[in-house]
């Protein structure tokens, strides 16, 4: 027949490996912990002056802060306002509504020397643009109201710059209406 001992009772799967043997001075050997729940850190041991222990990690691992050496209290921080320089930045303001808003003004007080017939429509379109790009923006830029306040005052400008050029316009035509013609 062959050389090839027959394979062992059970299938082809290998045996067991043996025991470990007992260490060198014999005595029992404790197994090793089981890992800590949620997957951190284990807990560390408690401070060698028995003071103050922190509880234990929640369930899932969280965030233990750093103790003081020698196990002493720390009370938590003050509750109230975060320090200054913490939190959002502040919102911005949109150049654009700011320059609408003058523009509109300045259109207002020249409608009289007719320059809000020019001042008010540019007042009119920097506030239109400058709502546009605010709204966009996904509320980086700030300024809304500026630019319907300046949109508001450029159409106004532009009426009454129109509304005084045809009242001199009218007005001049019926003061002139008493000239005799001359022969």
């Amino acid at each position: 027949m062959s050389d090839v001992p027959p394979p062992p009772p059970g299938g082809n799967e290998p045996s067991p490996p043996p025991p470990p043997s007992p260490p060198p001075g014999g005595g029992y050997t404790p197994p090793p912990p089981p890992p800590p729940p949620g997957g951190g850190y284990a807990p560390p041991p408690p401070p060698p002056g028995g003071g103050y222990a922190p509880p234990p990690a929640p369930p899932g691992g969280g965030y233990i802060p750093p103790q003081p050496p020698g196990g002493g209290y720390v009370p938590p921080p003050p509750a109230g306002y975060a320090p200054a320089g913490y939190g959002y930045a502040a919102q911005r303001t949109d150049g654009l509504a700011i320059a609408s808003l003058v523009v509109g003004i300045i259109s207002i007080v020249c409608s009289i020397g007719c320059l809000g017939i020019v001042l008010g429509p540019t007042a009119a379109i920097m506030g239109f643009i400058s709502r546009q790009r605010i709204s966009t923006s996904g509320g980086a830029i700030g300024g809304g109201t500026l630019a319907i306040v300046g949109l508001v005052l450029g159409i106004v400008g532009f009426v009454a710059s129109v509304g005084w050029f045809f009242f001199v316009i009218v007005s001049g035509a019926l003061s002139n209406s008493t000239a005799t013609p001359s022969p």
